[in-house]
């Protein structure tokens, strides 16, 4: 059980490391909430379910895990949703198409 618990724990967490590397490095806001909500909703998905399997939580302590992932899973993608349309409705608009100057402000040097 523990070893499934840290397997899952280890994913959860390199997911969320990929994810802030995505974060840091997509090019607009529109890419960058995408790639967020959903890295991130999965990676406390694992993360709490690998906490489900460690030995020293009660049967308490599960129930609350279980409502906080249920809470998660539909909170975070909905207020990624409320962040995207409040963009849409201040003007933000996404990066299209391939630009080089874009390209070589975003990640220097030739691109």
């Amino acid at each position: 059980m523990i070893i499934i618990a840290n397997t899952l724990i280890t994913l959860g967490t390199l997911l969320m490391l990929i994810s802030s590397i995505g974060l840091i490095t997509l090019p607009d806001f529109y890419t960058r909430a995408h790639a967020v909500a959903k890295a991130e909703t999965f990676a406390v998905f694992l993360v709490f379910s690998g906490l489900l399997f460690r030995p020293e939580f009660t049967l308490e302590a599960g129930v609350r895990l279980v409502a906080i992932i249920i809470f998660m899973v539909i909170a975070n993608p909905t207020a990624v949703h409320a962040l995207v349309r409040a963009a849409i409705r201040r003007g933000i608009t996404p990066i299209i198409g391939t630009d080089e100057t874009r390209a070589r402000k975003l990640f220097g040097g030739d691109a």
